[in-house]
């Protein structure tokens, strides 16, 4: 199978469910993009960032001051804005997809019975048809949140671990009592 027939396929498809689709689609080009970003960042900006921010920890000589306990909260503050950034994007977008498609079934039944009251109720072929088209976009949308839930889960775990490996490398050295934080 060709590009060229894949992409027929998609235009006929988004065709047949309407306009909204076209939004859905673009939510879920925008959730594969965003989890795509985030995978390159992990993989490979951030492992950069860790080996810095460590660099700079070890190179202190006071890691048991008040100072030196700011400074490691900062340093693991900043860790965790930069793995996070754009969460919140990809939440919404997850979100927002099966939402879009209800609107698109909504926006479809309407129109369904629109049809319905110019041409009477002896049509069940083109009530049937005309649901059949309503309810493309939920389906369309509940699959992108779908995916996209899987895909925001595998992105939250990878960032789990990168933050456990970040409060790991910057620990404090034990004195009595106190433990690593």
């Amino acid at each position: 199978m060709g590009i060229e027939q894949v992409l027929s396929q998609i235009s006929a498809f988004i065709q047949q469910g309407g306009g909204l689709l076209w939004a859905i689609l673009l939510l879920a080009l925008t959730i594969f993009a965003l989890f795509f970003e985030r995978i390159l960042y992990l993989r490979f900006t951030f492992p950069a960032q860790l080996q810095s921010w460590q660099i700079q920890w070890v190179a202190r000589e006071d890691k048991q001051s008040w100072q030196a306990k700011r400074i490691r909260e900062s340093l693991l503050a900043q860790g965790h804005l930069h793995l996070n950034q754009a969460q919140w994007l990809l939440k919404t977008c997850v979100i927002a997809s099966p939402l879009l498609g209800l609107t698109g079934t909504v926006t479809g039944m309407v129109l369904v019975f629109d049809n319905l009251s110019f041409t009477g109720t002896g049509n069940p072929r083109l009530m049937s048809s005309g649901i059949f088209q309503a309810t493309i976009p939920t389906m369309a949308g509940m699959f992108v949140a779908i995916i996209g839930m899987i895909l925001q889960q595998v992105i939250s775990r990878m960032i789990r671990t990168q933050q456990h490996l970040l409060s790991t490398q910057l620990t404090l050295p034990e004195s009595g009592n106190k433990k690593s934080l």
